[in-house]
């Protein structure tokens, strides 16, 4: 996982997300999920060019399952992009660099 990413548990996302005054891009993913390992490079990529402007957190759905009931996720991965600490979009399986900034930098 790149530096410019957070790791996210059930006690510390509320914090977290109160707490950063950038959009949070949170990846609800898992070690056995295909997809989600695909999008892992892409999501660092994408850390890395929106750093100061976009904040990407990773967040295991086995071993957080409260964050994970309370957002109702239910297929993996799923990102879900927090600003000012509410949900305002929600992109489920995978996708592209260039599906992915389309879908969030309407939202930055």
């Amino acid at each position: 996982m790149s530096q410019n990413m957070i790791e996210l548990t059930d006690k510390t996302f509320d914090e977290v997300l109160l707490e950063d005054i950038s959009p949070v891009l949170v990846d609800f993913w898992a070690e056995w999920c295909g997809p989600c390992k695909t999008i892992s490079p892409i999501l660092d990529e994408i850390a890395l060019e929106k750093t100061g402007a976009l904040r990407i957190a990773k967040l295991n759905v086995d071993e957080n399952l409260d964050v994970t009931r309370r957002f109702e996720v239910l297929s993996i991965p799923t990102l879900i992009l927090f600003k000012d600490s509410e949900p305002v979009l929600r992109i489920v399986g995978a996708k592209g660099k260039s599906q992915l900034l389309e879908l969030i930098d309407e939202h930055l």
